[in-house]
């Protein structure tokens, strides 16, 4: 009974601070959907990690590669999210997204964690097959 109780509140005392960043994770995911539909590339932009930002070196460049090479994350038409999980020591957040054609699409967020809370990575996306889930 003892080892029962223990684990209990191993169980519930290690899952407090997994939901807060899942909260936490979501939001930012959330956020940055939301700008680009405003069409707010430099909102946007501000979710991206430091890593992302070097790499594009302007919100005006940035925007302008999601919208060309993500476009069911530009103008998604709902967005549902799934399970995170863990890949090599690196949090992925799964999200289902309909494009405004009506495809599916499993888009996989890579997240770090840094001074500024949680910032975007990475993007890995997988159609579904035949539109489905």
């Amino acid at each position: 009974m003892r080892l029962l109780l223990t684990s209990l509140i191993l169980a519930v005392g290690l899952s407090g601070p997994a939901r807060a960043d899942e909260s936490a994770v979501k939001a930012v995911i959330s956020a940055q959907i939301e700008a680009f539909l405003a069409n707010d590339v430099d909102r946007a932009w501000g979710y991206a990690s430091p890593t992302i930002q070097q790499r594009f070196g302007s919100s005006a460049q940035f925007g302008t590669m999601v919208r060309k090479g993500y476009p069911m994350v530009w103008r998604p038409s709902e967005v549902t999210f799934w399970d995170s999980e863990v890949i090599a020591g690196k949090l992925w957040q799964n999200v289902l997204v309909r494009d405004a054609g009506g495809a599916l699409y499993v888009v996989e967020y890579q997240m770090i964690e840094g001074e500024g809370g949680w910032k975007i990575n990475a993007v890995r996306v997988r159609k579904t097959p035949g539109g489905t889930v």
